[in-house]
């Protein structure tokens, strides 16, 4: 049975119509759903006759907590959610000055490749539906206790190979009469799949688009990001150009720095370059280990010399501050772990 969960406040107003209810039925039963219930039974104030038609042809699910790491350094909470199916996914909630946002899975496991990522590791076994990206975030909110004010898409999988769930995701969490988190507040991380940039700029959704880029070189990206194959940096920074022309919103650089492989001056001089052609923000992202990579961070003085070329040549840069190293912060880990010891 489909997920009820699933379904958009305009088509919740279509299925009850049909169902010969009122339409004001349709905001009573989001309201519920965006509270976090598990049965439809839990809607109180809707009549039980209503609630057993909903039940001939859908269902709900609470995903369950796997297991939950919280930070002894700075807070962050690492959520692994047992999915309906058994699968699972990780969510990591993080708290800043502005607020607490959470990070979410698009997939369960990936197949874009990157060297130095956990979650490609094993593949792809699914897309997550729209509800069940929705639920990392409405569940994680109610768990932590902690009001989420911002989300980023870039836990586990590629969202722009999950188009469909993750827009429709999207609009879900959007809705007024649900979660109301603005898409000014989130961002969607992609390895660079350009052949679905066009298609996301026709919805003109106004969040931020971060691109996975890593190295501003063919030669260098196409070793530790798969994804570069058949694409290139080049064709890359020209989607990214047309993306920030035709929707106004300035495209964001993510930048892993691994020691010896993408932190050499050469690649600051040529990251600079493609970022003040596209107008990118350059986000530095110090690596955290992950035993199966072959690859370990830059040093905090290759950070600095780097942060200080691209600096020197008008770009504007941040190095993303550290969180959640002492609970399996990157992507993929945790999962790792429960799949190890089945």
């Amino acid at each position: 049975m489909e997920n009820l969960r699933n379904l958009l406040p305009e088509e919740l107003e279509e299925l009850l119509s049909e169902l010969g209810e009122p339409r004001y039925r349709a905001k009573q039963v989001f309201k519920w759903l965006g509270r976090g219930i598990g049965d439809i039974d839990e809607m109180s104030d809707i009549p039980k006759s209503l609630r057993e038609k909903l039940k001939e042809n859908y269902t709900l699910y609470r995903p369950k907590v796997l297991s939950k790491q919280v930070s002894k350094l700075d807070g962050t909470i690492k959520y692994l959610w047992e999915l309906s199916d058994g699968n699972a996914v990780e969510t990591v909630v993080m708290s800043y000055k502005h607020g607490n946002t959470v990070c979410v899975s698009t997939q369960v496991g990936c197949r874009q490749g990157c060297a130095f990522c956990a979650s490609t590791i094993g593949g792809l076994v699914r897309g997550l539906e729209a509800r069940e990206i929705l639920e990392e975030v409405m569940f994680s909110q109610l768990d932590s206790g902690r009001t989420i004010s911002n989300i980023v898409l870039m836990g586990i999988g590629e969202p722009l190979d999950n188009f469909d769930n993750v827009v429709r995701f999207l609009k879900l969490v959007n809705s007024p009469d649900g979660m109301n988190i603005g898409m000014r507040h989130i961002s969607l991380s992609t390895c660079g799949l350009t052949e679905m940039f066009d298609k996301l700029a026709d919805l003109n959704l106004q969040l931020t688009l971060s691109v996975s880029l890593h190295a501003p070189d063919d030669e260098t990206r196409s070793k530790i990001m798969p994804a570069n194959h058949g694409r290139g940096v080049e064709q890359l920074m020209e989607c990214c150009k047309r993306y920030y022309e035709r929707t106004g919103r300035r495209i964001s650089f993510e930048y892993i720095m691994i020691d010896g492989v993408n932190d050499t001056e050469y690649h600051a001089q040529l990251l600079a370059k493609r970022a003040k052609y596209v107008s990118a923000h350059v986000n530095l992202i110090p690596m955290n280990h992950v035993e199966e990579s072959r690859f370990h961070p830059s040093t905090q003085g290759h950070i600095k010399a780097f942060v200080k070329v691209l600096e020197e040549n008008g770009v504007n840069v941040t190095v993303r501050r550290k969180l959640g190293g002492d609970v399996d912060a990157s992507c993929g880990q945790l999962r790792r772990k429960m799949q190890k010891d089945k």
